[in-house]
């Protein structure tokens, strides 16, 4: 079956809960983003990361890595996504708010939680969006090497079927979790869009060891994140846990998505 939109994820930071006084140890936010495109444009982001290439000097098919570029080569890129025809969907987890961290103990089920939240958005957007071929949307992820994306499939079937229990927001016309894949990241180009789409939000609310975040990515980012209704925060940017976006104009660092509302 043929789907409409085409979907990129990946994500930036890490899952651990090891916060030291010096800021070493894990990172203070784990971010998931998703890049949606109609399959229809799915060829601009190919020539998206090609211009790119280009622009920076790069060899033809060489795959960018956000974190591997300097700060005046991501501008371009940034640019370039801000201009193109996509919407952008990221779960920004702040994990020191977590009122019970050993709950996510567990190998992967933060991962799988933002998951479900990023998809809960992604669903909408497609339905909202969808025209006569429908809200059907293939999902690819960034393929992470020790996880087993049979068990992501699995949990999101499971959630499927117990929609109403857990109080499941997806709309599973759009996300079809049997469908699901995991491609590695040099492989797809709307993979190194996704790639660049969460390192911009994780530099964005992230500190440094010496206390500094870059939301300038981000931010340049911004007509292209999914609004309903004109809101960003709750759509094309959940803030997780809950009480992170009821203080996010006084938290150090991170004050910038308040513009976001």
């Amino acid at each position: 079956m043929t789907c409409a939109f085409r979907v990129y994820i990946d994500e930036s930071g890490d899952e651990g809960f090891v916060f030291n006084p010096d800021g070493s140890g894990s990172s203070e936010w784990f971010v998931l983003s998703a890049v949606v495109t109609r399959t229809a444009n799915d060829r601009e982001l190919i020539d998206l990361i090609d211009q790119t290439r280009a622009q920076l000097g790069r060899q033809p098919r060489e795959p960018l890595h956000f974190r591997k570029l300097k700060h005046e080569q991501r501008l371009p890129l940034v640019d370039r996504i801000a201009k193109a025809k996509v919407r952008l969907v990221s779960v920004l987890v702040h994990k020191p708010s977590l009122q019970e961290p050993e709950k996510f103990s567990e190998r992967f089920l933060l991962y799988r939680y933002a998951t479900r939240y990023l998809l809960e958005r992604v669903s909408w957007l497609c339905r909202d969006t969808a025209g006569a071929d429908g809200p059907q949307a293939k999902v690819i992820f960034s393929n992470r090497s020790a996880m087993s994306y049979d068990e992501l499939r699995d949990y999101l079937a499971h959630l499927q079927a117990r929609t109403q229990e857990f109080d499941v927001r997806v709309d599973w016309s759009a996300i079809d979790p049997s469908r699901i894949e995991a491609r590695t990241h040099d492989s797809l180009c709307g993979l190194q869009v996704a790639d660049a789409v969460a390192s911009s939000f994780f530099y964005g609310v992230n500190r440094t060891r010496h206390g500094f975040t870059e939301p300038r990515y981000a931010q340049l980012l911004a007509p292209v994140v999914y609004r309903r209704k004109s809101v960003a925060l709750g759509y094309g940017i959940k803030l997780w846990p809950r009480e992170v976006s009821a203080t996010i104009e006084q938290r150090p660092g991170a004050e910038w998505l308040a513009s976001y509302k």
